[in-house]
């Protein structure tokens, strides 16, 4: 491919990220089709205009199907709220498009079994927004953790705080919907899902517990209205391998912005990892002499592909919209029939398969086994 045209579905937070990766991804990388930005859809046609201007979109559009029909946009990014994404999604495959849809697949599981056999019949590129996978310094850990540098691994903990909704007179608004999913579970816990997936292998089997701190918000105009979804999740995991496991979730949590603390034991030491320090992670091997044992941190730098694309010196750091423009990259390898560092749609099924088994755990108070 010389050239790709892009459409875009949607353009609030991470619409524009996939904006600024669409946009940068061919200076940073220097390689793959030029990209070619044809058309932008936004509910609000105004807004349409607006954001097709800003982020330097040729056309702008108030229905998004007008984007199937465009023969000039060869792939979509989804970036809607949750309840949208498998209507547009399989849309989108079954009109020719590759697709790239910001995660959950979906709020139903049947909708995100839908999308991954339509991808899978389709012959098209159909990806997930995971971009945490792609953080150099996590690529790196996956090295370490097949490499054996910590031995056989046999336990691994997670935790995702946020702070969004942590404050009780915060107005009720869309994410605490059961329309949009079950809360924590699907709106962020499937980030360290993809982690877990990625350097460890699918989980086998759930215990969950999910817990609402506030149970009710304030209505604009005056009122409660009962909270329908679950901010807390608490959950034992065995993975592949028989390795155990602990997630916690939490997007009440004061203080916390964009935490996900991963902790990686091995028979051999362990490796540790937090999201709000993006650039660095901690390694402990069990070697030498006990008096100089300890924790050793090791901050991001160009031996860490592909930080190298972005800076060439030490220490000085990726951000968010970084990862997600290495994401984007990997996409368009992978529509190239190049082997791409991502999570299709089957990949991302067993993410979903996982997170209903949470939940399905959370009502029935036992195990359940995928």
């Amino acid at each position: 491919m010389d050239t790709i045209g892009v459409g875009l579905i949607g353009t609030g937070y991470m619409g524009k990220c996939h904006a600024l990766a669409w946009n940068g991804v061919r200076a940073v990388f220097g390689d793959g089709p030029k990209v070619m930005l044809r058309h932008l859809a936004e509910a609000n046609p105004d807004l349409a205009a607006q954001r097709a201007a800003e982020f330097g979109f040729e056309h702008a559009t108030a229905d998004w199907r007008d984007l199937l029909a465009d023969p000039e946009v060869a792939v979509i990014s989804i970036t809607t709220p949750n309840a949208f994404h498998a209507e547009m999604a399989i849309a989108a495959l079954e009109a020719g498009k590759h697709v790239w849809c910001e995660k959950p697949m979906a709020v139903v599981l049947e909708d995100a079994e839908r999308m991954a056999a339509v991808a899978a019949a389709s012959g098209r590129v159909a990806v997930l927004g995971y971009n945490y996978i792609q953080n150099p310094v996590v690529r790196h850990i996956e090295g370490l953790v097949k490499d054996g540098i910590i031995g056989r691994v046999n336990h691994v903990r997670l935790e995702m705080d946020e702070d969004f909704m942590a404050d009780p007179e915060a107005p009720f608004y869309w994410k605490s919907e059961r329309s949009s999913g079950y809360g924590a579970l699907d709106d962020f816990g499937v980030h360290p899902l993809s982690l877990l997936q990625t350097l460890l292998g699918p989980v086998e089997a759930v215990m969950a517990q999910l817990a609402k701190p506030h149970e009710q918000r304030p209505v604009t105009g005056g009122g409660q209205r009962p909270v329908e979804t679950w901010d807390i999740a608490s959950v034992l995991l065995r993975l592949h391998g028989g390795v155990s496991g602990v997630m916690a979730l939490n997007r009440s949590a004061w203080g916390r912005k964009g935490r996900i603390a991963l902790q990686i034991f091995g028979d051999k030491g362990t490796i540790a990892y937090d999201q709000e320090r993006m650039n660095e992670f901690q390694l402990f091997v069990a070697e030498g002499r006990p008096s100089e044992q300890g924790f050793r941190t090791v901050l991001a730098g160009p031996q860490h592909a592909p930080y190298d694309r972005f800076i060439p010196a030490p220490g000085h750091g990726l951000g968010f919209n970084d990862l997600k423009l290495i994401e984007c990259h990997e996409v368009l390898r992978a529509i190239g029939g190049e082997a791409a560092r991502v999570i299709d749609f089957g990949h991302g099924l067993l993410i979903e398969r996982a997170v209903h088994a949470m939940a399905r755990s959370h009502d029935e108070g036992r195990w359940v086994e995928l």
